[in-house]
């Protein structure tokens, strides 16, 4: 059996932090269970939607029974509800593929927290990264290849797993989700700040594998640092649905073009909000890479 089913979720409503662009440097007025200021908890209203996010999963068909996610705490948090409905020992795979994008700076970006921490809060976190973001930021073709390689070792993980699981979810931010569809999806629209994939605070995309015969795989060459690998076999038939929140679609978000905070770093600005300087575009490739995969898989977690 193979993977037929991905759900991709955007974490819940966050707590806010801010960052100056000339250095990088963050802050917040809330402290972070990680301590970090750009690593924030949900606040009480996201709580409050990741459980009636864990509503919704508990009821899916296929049953979920592989969860992904950013490692950032705002994702983790918002998946364990649904860990918890189910039992409470379901693995949380960590995987910084899946993390926030940031563009490229002359400064260190904000990472997460290190899994000895993390399983403070997330017992059955486990960290499998197959992709770790540069931390001085990421060029548009380099985010979107980024994404295409977690998922293509994400699918082909789970495909060749002896557990075989049928459906899996995972938990991203906004910039990724819209990635990760394009990926998936192998549709790119040619204005990319295009409102394609949806991205509302835990709203739920569903992505379901064409047969076989439907399935189209081809190497589309494009200029980036290394080859961009994804799996674009699947149809989104879920785009952002949030029927099950009490208050429905919020904060949505969408591309806005290239992003640097070069010339913001060689400027006198001032500290501004972090969702005024991040997740600012992508760009799309596909193709597959089975051979890589298979020798990659022998030393994961």
């Amino acid at each position: 059996m193979v993977v037929t089913t991905i759900y991709v979720v955007r974490h819940g409503f966050r707590g806010s932090w801010t960052q100056d662009p000339t250095t990088g440097h963050t802050s917040s007025n809330v402290p972070s269970p990680t301590n970090i200021p750009a690593d924030p908890a949900l606040v009480s209203y996201g709580v409050q939607q990741a459980q009636q996010l864990a509503s919704k999963l508990i009821m899916v068909k296929p049953k979920i029974t592989r969860v992904y996610s950013s490692p950032f705490y705002r994702c983790l948090q918002t998946v364990k509800p649904f860990i918890d409905r189910l039992g409470g020992e379901l693995a949380i795979h960590g995987d910084r593929g899946l993390g926030e994008w940031y563009g490229t700076a002359p400064f260190d970006h904000p990472t997460p927290a290190k899994p000895e921490l993390l399983k403070t809060s997330f017992p059955t976190y486990r960290e499998t990264n197959s992709v770790i973001p540069n931390v001085t930021g990421e060029t548009l073709k380099q985010l979107h290849d980024r994404c295409a390689r977690v998922m293509t070792d994400i699918v082909l993980e789970a495909d060749h797993d002896s557990d075989q699981p049928e459906a899996i979810l995972i938990c991203t931010h906004a910039a990724t989700m819209i990635a990760i569809g394009r990926a998936l999806t192998g549709n790119l629209p040619e204005d990319l700040n295009t409102e394609d994939f949806m991205t509302y605070t835990c709203g739920v995309s569903k992505f379901v594998r064409k047969p076989e015969l439907e399935q189209q795989r081809a190497v589309i060459e494009v200029d980036i640092q290394y080859p961009a690998l994804v799996i674009g076999s699947w149809e989104c038939v879920m785009n952002g649905d949030c029927s099950h929140l009490e208050n429905g679609a919020e904060r949505g978000w969408h591309f806005f073009g290239e992003e640097s905070f070069m010339e913001a770093s060689e400027s006198d600005a001032h500290a501004v909000p972090i969702e005024t300087t991040t997740l600012q575009g992508i760009t799309h490739a596909q193709g597959q890479v089975q051979a890589m995969h298979q020798s990659k898989k022998k030393s994961k977690l």
